[in-house]
């Protein structure tokens, strides 16, 4: 690792320098994006293959001396590119502001203070502060540490913490060997540290690994669908294009015009504005999501938050206040003990390592004074040994006081303070335990609190905490948030069944789990996960309601588990040890208030710790998804049957039925209202329960109705040719305005499973359906409707296409019903 700058101290940088310092060095972030971004963004939407054809086609009209069809060609392609790229950029900046909320943030020292900045600002030469559950922002040198361990299995792949600490090391030391070192991308497990940034963003350790690897995160089901969605089209779209053109150039057509043909069925085939329908789908519901408090750090988990249907949570925070109070402090015979509270505040009021609300409860109950007590060392909370140590000394002796999980302060006390004697733990330690028990099952939270003298001892170690003396418990109480039962109700309502995965001991989690509402809950303890193989745990824990004891490293079996039984598993995780559960789960779920690890690794980060917070995002996530597939079902639907139907037009008309200009004007006109379906209502039976892609269903509703609509595109051929005797340019406007009015309306009928009356539009939809058609109703009659090779239609043909829109709507209701009855059976 490299030096950093020089005019660094212990003090850190000057604001001033650090500003300097961010000008000169690349943002402290991987996945950044440039300012050119937005030029790429443009070039996107001209970069398909199918786009290029017709831009070099028109430029082959202006060669051939047909310039205003070149002209109007170009046209066409550049306003829908331009529509494509306005949409995708407005959902890219809304995201943005969006994500600006839950920045990550990190604490360096700034003119000799501490303060707290955006990890993107942070640069070399800054001093970092660090504590448990911070992840580190940048590679960095220690300088001063107390107990650190991290957890670098991001980088090396070792799941045990390292310790690190202040050291001399050789340049050529290997990466897992270099403990002076801290690397960005992992997290602090426990202790503290201050530590110097030498690197940042692409030239760190990390940054270098994700540069050669370039590894994109997994794909969602959603992803999936819409891939395996794209690569169907492109099938059919392929197959079609090349028999046409060749049936065409066969039948002696003009060769230029049955290419351009070809290539503007494939974009009439094509749903251009897919990507832009997505994005702006997407962002639309996750500014939705926001305003539920609801913040969405990858859009596409929108689907999976909206899919799930099993949602795991820890207890405190969610289901409960999260506000812990201290019930009371008792001895080991039950009894009320200032003694056992005077020793839990001196552990809540000098540790150091881990900010955590149980000891700001017993501070908040017991606002004593330290007087005489004074720290001198302490030996942090880690989820090994589920306790922590302070060395105090009241001037006279130096004690160490012990608190934490029960067994974990038992496992080290070979005696009990009973009354004021001490005993042998042998003749204490099933009162104690039956007191555990009582209190357990009236869901209270207990910790054991124990003691040791320490004469001469100046420092603490883990190796001290041995033979220590039992005082008495720790008595805690977490109550039930008001209102949380309704909502565990409503999530059941959802289709989203709430499995409860806690470290507290079965007794308290299965009162916990009472009092939401789960009757008879059914409990599988960290021992009983232990002796299940993994191949019989998807079967049990599908039938579980409540995972209690559960290790740390535990978590992520389970979603796994729950993952192979079929469902998907949304997790819910605020700590240290909730990133591999997180990444484990089909939507990570986390809150504001998250250690940075956890919110990091979360796909959705709530901006309050409430279950009901959460429901209302399942209800926006499955509205935004359900008008996704709306698009979808618009676009194979009137646009394959019109297609088809011009495709097989081609093959007995002596002309083209469609000139390509033609086609790329109806594709554009029939896209317009399909731009505001993410503004549209959702029938609730959508909402009621999760949903997943399907594309054999997407597949079956493109050939239903893309036939039905080709049944009235060849009606409206009959008439045209045997009752008006239409030639080609009358053929191709009376086509036209069929087309773009049957496929405009018809976006009214596939939007919802119920009728178009029982359930009524989006006003932006609305307004812009009305306005397509008259749009395409009036441009015949217009100056310039020459250009486009229209011409005005008599009266009687206006009613003859009235009366088939019509009939053809009617039938799409019909068809509706009949498909989707079919498709529930």
């Amino acid at each position: 690792m490299l030096n950093a700058e020089s005019e660094t101290t212990v003090a850190g940088l000057t604001s001033d320098e650090a500003s300097r310092r961010l000008k000169t060095a690349r943002v402290n972030s991987l996945d950044r994006r440039a300012k050119s971004g937005i030029a790429a963004l443009l070039l996107r939407q001209f970069s398909s293959p199918i786009v290029l054809l017709l831009i070099g086609a028109a430029v082959l009209s202006f060669v051939v001396q047909d310039s205003t069809d070149g002209a109007i060609i170009l046209i066409i392609v550049a306003v829908s590119g331009v529509l494509g790229f306005w949409q995708e950029y407005d959902a890219a900046s809304t995201v943005q502001k969006l994500q600006e909320v839950i920045e990550p943030q990190t604490i360096v020292v700034r003119d000799g203070r501490e303060v707290r900045v955006s990890v993107d600002d942070v640069v070399p030469g800054d001093v970092v502060v660090l504590s448990a559950g911070s992840g580190v922002p940048a590679d960095c040198r220690v300088l001063t540490s107390r107990d650190l361990f991290v957890d670098e299995a991001t980088l090396t792949g070792e799941t045990y913490p390292v310790e690190k600490a202040p050291a001399e090391l050789p340049p050529d030391t290997p990466l897992s060997k270099r403990t002076i070192a801290l690397f960005m991308g992992t997290h602090v497990i426990s202790g503290t540290a201050q530590a110097l940034v030498l690197q940042t963003g692409r030239t760190t350790e990390f940054g270098r690994v994700s540069q050669r690897l370039r590894t994109k995160p997994p794909e969602t089901e959603f992803e999936r669908g819409v891939r395996r969605f794209g690569f169907f089209l492109m099938e059919v779209t392929l197959i079609l294009v090349l028999a046409i053109f060749a049936i065409n150039v066969y039948l002696e057509k003009p060769v230029v015009d049955s290419f351009l043909f070809a290539l503007a069925l494939a974009v009439g085939l094509t749903p251009q504005l897919l990507p832009a329908i997505v994005s702006v789908n997407l962002a639309r519901g996750a500014k939705a999501m926001a305003a539920k408090k609801v913040i969405v750090k990858r859009l596409t988990a929108i689907e999976n938050f909206g899919s799930m249907d099993v949602l795991c949570s820890d207890k405190t925070g969610t289901l409960t206040e999260g506000e812990v109070h201290v019930h009371s402090a008792v001895d080991a015979n039950g009894a009320d003990s200032e003694r056992v509270l005077l020793h839990a505040w001196l552990t809540a009021t000098f540790q150091t390592g881990f900010v955590n609300p149980i000891d700001a409860a017993v501070r908040r109950h017991s606002p004593l004074e330290a007087g005489t007590w004074t720290r001198l060392d302490e030996v942090p909370y880690d989820f090994i040994r589920k306790r922590l140590s302070v060395l105090v000394t009241d001037g006279h002796c130096a004690l160490l006081v012990s608190k934490g999980a029960l067994d974990g302060i038992l496992g080290v006390c070979v005696t009990a303070e009973i009354a004021g004697v001490t005993v042998p733990l042998s003749e204490a330690e099933a009162k104690i335990r039956a007191q555990y028990t009582g209190l357990s099952a009236q869901g209270l939270r207990t910790l054991g609190v124990a003691i040791r003298e320490l004469p001469e001892a100046r420092t603490a170690r883990r190796e001290d905490e041995r033979a220590m003396m039992f005082l008495g418990l720790l008595v805690l109480d977490d109550p039930v948030k008001a209102g949380v039962e309704h909502t565990v109700a409503a999530l059941k309502g959802l289709g989203v069944s709430l499995k409860i995965i806690t470290g507290d001991n079965a007794l308290v989690a299965e009162q916990v789990a009472r009092r939401v509402g789960v009757s008879d809950p059914r409990i599988i303890t960290a021992r009983e996960l232990q002796a299940i193989s993994d191949d019989a745990l998807p079967a049990r824990a599908r039938d579980a309601d409540v995972f209690a004891e559960v290790e740390p490293n535990q978590k992520e079996r389970i979603i796994r588990a729950l993952r192979a039984s079929g469902h998907v598993v949304g997790y819910m995780g605020d700590g240290i040890n909730d990133a591999p559960a997180l990444h484990a789960a089909d939507v990570g779920i986390s809150v504001q208030q998250a250690v940075d690890v956890a919110k990091a690794a979360a796909d959705i980060v709530l901006l309050e710790k409430d279950l009901a917070v959460l429901e209302e995002g399942v209800r926006e996530g499955r509205r935004t998804f359900a008008n996704t597939i709306k698009y979808v079902f618009m676009a194979t639907s009137a646009n394959f049957g019109n297609m088809f139907s011009m495709a097989g037009a081609s093959l007995f008309l002596p002309f083209l039925p469609l000139l390509p200009k033609q086609i790329l004007l109806t594709n554009l006109l029939t896209d317009i209202p399909e731009l505001t379906i993410s503004t549209d209502r959702v029938d609730a039976e959508w909402i009621a329960r999760p949903h997943r892609w399907d594309v054999r269903f997407i597949r079956n509703f493109m050939l239903t109705f893309g036939v039905l609509s080709s049944v009235f595109d060849y009606a409206t051929f009959g008439v045209l040719l045997w009752v008006f005797g239409a030639d080609s340019t009358a053929f191709r406007t009376g086509w036209f305005l069929e087309s773009v009015i049957s496929a405009t309306l018809i976006v009214l009928v596939v939007r919802t499973r119920r009728s178009i009356t029982a359930s009524l539009p989006s006003l932006p939809l609305l307004i812009a359906t009305v306005a397509v058609i008259v749009a395409a109703g009036v441009l015949p009659f217009m100056p310039f409707a020459a250009a486009f090779g229209f011409e005005a239609v008599p009266v009687s043909f206006v009613a003859w296409m009235a009366a088939i829109v019509m009939v053809y709507v009617a039938s799409a209701e019909l068809a509706k019903r009949w498909f989707f009855r079919r498709a529930d059976l």
